[in-house]
C-alpha cells in the first residue's frame, strides 16, 4: 500500500504543477481546437505525462525501500520507458514528431526492456504465433512489436476526460490481481505503482480536464502496461497469455479496427486521425447534452458523460479476465464474444442506432444543436 501511496502522492503533486506551469506556456498547451479528434473548449497543458513518470518513479524508489531486487527491476522498467516518453513529450511541446518517430521510439524502449529484462513473449497458444517466438530473435520481434501496438492504442484512446487514464487503472488491476494470485509480489508491486500513478493524474484530469495525459503520458503508460504484462506472462507460465489479451481487449481491438476501417473501408491511410473513433460517435450521438449559454461548460460536462461508457466496455472484458485468468479457452470466448459485441454497437451507433438505454437527452429547458442530434 505505501509502494501506491507514494506513487499517487508523487504524481499528484507534479500533476499539479504542470497544471500551473503549463498555463504559462504557450508551448505546453494543446492550443489546437478544431481537429477532428479535439474535444475540449479551451487550450489545456498535455504535459501530464511528467506527472505519471515522476510517481512511477516514486512508487519505484518505495520498492526499492521495501524490497531492494524488485526496486531494480521497476527503474530498470521506467529507465527502458523514457525513449518513448521522451519523444512523446517532445511532440507535446513542440508538434513537430511525427506519429512514425514516435512508434520508433516506442518500439527502442520495448527493445531496451527485451535486453534488460528479459521481458519476451514465449508462448501465445496461438497456433503458427508459437513456433515464431519459440526463437530468441521472433520472440524479440513479436514483443516488440506488441509492446508498441498497445502503447499506440492507449495513445488513440485518450480522447476524453479520464477515459484512458481509468482503463488503464482497471488493467493495472487486473495485472495486480493475477500477480498476487500466482504469489508474484514484484509484478504486482509495478501494478500498484502504475495505479497510483495514473490516479494522481485522474484527479486532475476527471472531469474537469485541467491537464491531458498527452503523448509522452499515453505512449508511457501503455508501455508501462504492455511490460507489466508480458512480465507476469514471462515469470509465471500458470497465466494464460490470453489473459492480458483480454484485459487489454479495448484498446487493442479500437485500433485494430480503426486500421481496418480506414484501409479498407475508406481506402485512407490508417495513420489518418479522423473523428469516427467509438469514443467520438458516443460524445456526439449518445451522450446529448445542450450546449446553451454557458457553451464552455455544457460541453465539458458533455466530455466528462462519455468516458463512463468506455470504461464499462473497458470492464465488459476485465471482469471475465480476472474470473478466468488461467482458462485459455474460455479467456479466448471472451475475446470473440467482445469483438462481435464491439462491432455490432459501432455499427449501430453510427447509423443513428444506438440503443435506447444508452442515450442520455437533454435537461428540460435546454436547447438541442445540430451536431447533438446528430442531423446537419
Amino acid at each position: 500500500m505505501s509502494i501506491l501511496l507514494a506513487a499517487f502522492v508523487a504524481s499528484l503533486l507534479v500533476t499539479l504543477w504542470a497544471v500551473r506551469s503549463g498555463r504559462r506556456s504557450s508551448r505546453a498547451h494543446d492550443s489546437d481546437l478544431s481537429g477532428p479528434q479535439k474535444f475540449h473548449v479551451r487550450p489545456v497543458p498535455r504535459i501530464g505525462g511528467i506527472g505519471i513518470v515522476a510517481g512511477v518513479l516514486a512508487g519505484a524508489l518505495a520498492m526499492r525501500w521495501q524490497q531492494p531486487m524488485a526496486g531494480t527491476l521497476a527503474l530498470w522498467l521506467l529507465a527502458c520507458g523514457l525513449p518513448c516518453f521522451a519523444a512523446g513529450l517532445a511532440e507535446d511541446l513542440t508538434k513537430h514528431i511525427s506519429p512514425r518517430r514516435r512508434l520508433f521510439f516506442t518500439a527502442v524502449s520495448a527493445a531496451l526492456a527485451v535486453w534488460a529484462l528479459q521481458s519476451v513473449i514465449t508462448y501465445t497458444a496461438i497456433p503458427g504465433l508459437d513456433w515464431v517466438v519459440s526463437m530468441p530473435l521472433g520472440a524479440a520481434l513479436v514483443t516488440v512489436f506488441v509492446v508498441t501496438g498497445v502503447a499506440n492504442s492507449v495513445n488513440i484512446i485518450d480522447g476524453f476526460n479520464g477515459l484512458a487514464s481509468m482503463c488503464a487503472m482497471l488493467m493495472l488491476g487486473a495485472l495486480a490481481y493475477v500477480a498476487f494470485q500466482v504469489g508474484d509480489h514484484a509484478v504486482m508491486w509495478l501494478a500498484l505503482a502504475g495505479i497510483g500513478a495514473l490516479l494522481g493524474f485522474f484527479i486532475w484530469n476527471y472531469p474537469a480536464g485541467l491537464v491531458f495525459l498527452g503523448d509522452g503520458g499515453a505512449y508511457f503508460v501503455g508501455f508501462y502496461m504492455a511490460e507489466v504484462a508480458i512480465l507476469l506472462l514471462h515469470r509465471n507460465p500458470q497465466v494464460s497469455p490470453m489473459f492480458p489479451l483480454l484485459a487489454c481487449i479495448y484498446p487493442v481491438f479500437e485500433t485494430l479496427f480503426s486500421m481496418y476501417r480506414r484501409r479498407v473501408l475508406q481506402d485512407r491511410s490508417p495513420g489518418v486521425p479522423d473523428g469516427i473513433h467509438l469514443h467520438s460517435l458516443i460524445y456526439r450521438r449518445v451522450v446529448r447534452w445542450a450546449a446553451g449559454a454557458s457553451l464552455a461548460k455544457s460541453l465539458t460536462r458533455r466530455n466528462s458523460k462519455t468516458s463512463p461508457y468506455l470504461w464499462l466496455l473497458c470492464m465488459c472484458a476485465v471482469v471475465p479476465a480476472v474470473l478466468f485468468w488461467d482458462n485459455t479457452a474460455v479467456l479466448a470466448s471472451f475475446i470473440v464474444v467482445f469483438s462481435v459485441g464491439y462491432t455490432v454497437l459501432y455499427w449501430r451507433i453510427v447509423r443513428f442506432r444506438a440503443p435506447r438505454w444508452m442515450v442520455i437527452h437533454s435537461r428540460p429547458g435546454e436547447l438541442t444543436g445540430p451536431e447533438i442530434t446528430g442531423q446537419g
